[in-house]
């Protein structure tokens, strides 16, 4: 179990405010999308077993993604409260997990982000449709589970918010603040228009959770990746995006 997995389940085992279950909607959908994801694991490792690439386009992968990348089911989710904060992570991981295993398609464990650079890109291209749907769904959970896990924190009297329970809040939130970089990171000379728009209309529709959440250590480095975006990008839908994001993180500071 990971050093951040350790540190949220701490934020939230043991308090009254999420004795209760979890409600039904999003564990039963979180069931399906792990269920999902193993089988979606499962066929990517006979294709490459088999030495071929994977069509993510066709059945059974493309079922096996929208099931785990179920944005539909995500959005017809009533508001966020504390007490989704257990499951939205579990959805999350599993998400991460399946685009990971996209994005690093026959490349050996553990991923050198250096030398792996060119195996990397040509998944990302190969992929490219996919991950920009990835991206898109990750933005959204990861905002619902910002909001979660702030409310979380909001409820609790001051003598149960501990510095252990801080420091899981804080990792996360690094944790988010990564996926946000890398999301800007992807819209570069080349990407296609729709997917540009795509994942900037997500990163535009979550802004102010990001305004909010983001660490003050990190807002320059995403400011500086928003701007050096804004400007490689050719899309005016997607620029506009961008402006308005930019605009809601500066005047949060």
């Amino acid at each position: 179990m990971s050093t951040l997995r350790v540190l949220l389940l701490t934020l939230v085992l043991a308090s009254p405010a999420l004795a209760q279950t979890p409600r039904d909607d999003g564990t039963s959908i979180v069931a399906k999308a792990t269920v999902s994801a193993t089988q979606l694991q499962i066929y990517l490792d006979g294709v490459l077993k088999a030495g071929g690439r994977p069509d993510l386009s066709k059945s059974p992968a493309s079922d096996l993604f929208g099931q785990v990348f179920n944005l539909a089911q995500l959005e017809a989710l009533p508001p966020v409260q504390a007490g989704d904060l257990t499951w939205l992570m579990d959805w999350v991981e599993t998400a991460n997990g399946a685009y990971r295993s996209i994005l690093f398609f026959g490349i050996a464990r553990p991923v050198n982000p250096q030398t792996d650079a060119a195996a990397i890109q040509r998944n990302f291209t190969d992929y490219e449709d996919q991950a920009a749907a990835a991206s898109n769904f990750l933005l959204r959970i990861v905002a619902r589970q910002s909001q979660a896990a702030f409310a979380f924190m909001d409820q609790l009297p001051p003598q149960k918010r501990t510095s252990v329970r801080m420091e899981g809040l804080n990792k996360l939130r690094a944790a988010h603040d990564g996926l946000l970089l890398n999301s800007l990171g992807c819209l570069v000379p080349g990407i296609k228009p729709a997917n540009a728009r795509l994942v900037s209309a997500a990163i535009r529709d979550t802004g102010a959770v990001w305004a909010n959440a983001i660490l003050p250590a990190d807002r320059p480095i995403i400011l500086a990746t928003l701007s050096k975006a804004d400007a490689a990008v050719k899309d005016d839908e997607t620029r506009k995006n961008l402006s308005a994001v930019e605009a809601l993180l500066t005047e949060a500071k």
